[in-house]
């Protein structure tokens, strides 16, 4: 028996964000103090840096769980299944559902359990629940439904990634130009044609790096609301990345028996492409490569970072032909690998 995605779906959200957006914001340092450059200067640099030229965000109505059901019900009319007949409901998200305006998350119910209530899933054998793992938690969603099929307990798994973080960002830090919303979804089964799962690896890192991201207040001194936002250490996540993220996907690649040559794709976390790059070039150097023209595909120019939403979002756009001049066929070997809060890391060896 082997266990593939069967079927995939994604939501893009309509709000198109652009870089010249941020032109207005007053950005300060992490101190409160101004930056010595103006906000045209600052917006051409991270661009420099991150390749985000766009993002997207979710309209006010919507909701976190609200678009993992849009990816959701993609998912399962691209697989032809029929609903009912899921076991599980894996929603990898961080903030829960924020309501427009609000920064408190939401996650009384689960998502998941959000997610099946919105696909008027009657089955209670239908188990729904969270995942929190960072930014890497579709993947972790994957290699958990990979388990309960491989154990026998399951046959088809529903994993989504999906978040707004669009509603917890502090507007005067420069941080906030990374952040999107998006949501996508995948569907796991045994199946006799449709992929296989070959290997897969998980690392969390806690010791000196558990808060490389955290919630933290407003750089804005006179700001006592007390409402705090998601907060991170740039240079110390990617050095940890450029650092770890080769070496877990190496090992993961070399317990799978699969040859190097034999990768065509990598679907990497869309986290910051000057890292994305650093970290498969740094791949391809522990074979003594170079990295392959084409190998890692990218969306995050146009979709900024949704954290969890990134790899899901990217593979259906890849699987679909939505992403210029990039494709898969049918037996090429990919790797899911991510990076993120915790700090974790994981990556899977696939055979489409």
């Amino acid at each position: 028996m082997k266990i593939g995605i069967t079927g995939t779906g994604s939501y893009i959200p309509s709000v198109l964000t652009k870089n010249d957006s941020f032109l207005n914001h007053n950005f300060l340092n992490n101190d409160g103090s101004t930056f010595a450059y103006t906000n045209d200067i600052i917006i051409e640099k991270f661009k420099a840096i991150t390749g985000i030229a766009n993002r997207r965000y979710v309209t006010d109505d919507l909701n976190t769980s609200d678009i993992a059901f849009f990816a959701a019900e993609k998912a399962i009319a691209d697989a032809n299944i029929d609903k009912e007949t899921l076991d599980y409901i894996i929603v990898a998200h961080n903030f829960g559902d924020v309501d427009h305006g609000q920064n408190q998350g939401n996650t009384l119910p689960s998502l998941a359990t959000r997610v099946k209530h919105l696909l008027k899933i009657k089955n209670p054998k239908c188990v729904a629940y969270d995942i929190l793992f960072g930014c890497p938690g579709w993947v972790q969603g994957i290699i958990q439904a990979n388990a309960f099929i491989k154990s026998g307990i399951a046959k088809k798994c529903l994993v989504i990634g999906a978040e707004t973080l669009s509603r917890v960002v502090d507007d005067y830090d420069r941080d906030t130009m990374i952040y999107s919303d998006g949501a996508g979804a995948t569907i796991l089964e045994a199946t006799e044609s449709d992929g296989e799962i070959i290997a897969h690896a998980s690392e969390t890192y806690a010791y000196d790096e558990a808060n490389y991201l955290f919630f933290g207040k407003s750089y804005a001194k006179d700001d006592t609301s007390g409402t705090k936002y998601i907060k991170m250490f740039g240079r110390k996540i990617y050095e940890f990345a450029v650092t770890n993220v080769p070496k877990a996907m190496k090992e993961c690649l070399d317990s799978s028996g699969i040859d190097i040559q034999e990768v065509k794709k990598i679907f990497i976390h869309q986290a910051n492409e000057k890292m994305d790059e650093a970290i498969v070039k740094r791949f391809y150097k522990a074979y003594s490569l170079p990295m392959p023209e084409g190998v890692m595909p990218m969306n995050i120019k146009d979709l900024g970072n949704s954290s969890v939403a990134t790899v899901p979002t990217l593979f259906d756009m890849v699987r679909h032909g939505k992403l210029e001049n990039q494709s898969i066929t049918k037996g090429d070997v990919v790797i899911f690998a991510s990076v993120g809060a915790g700090m974790n890391i994981n990556a899977i060896v696939y055979r489409y």
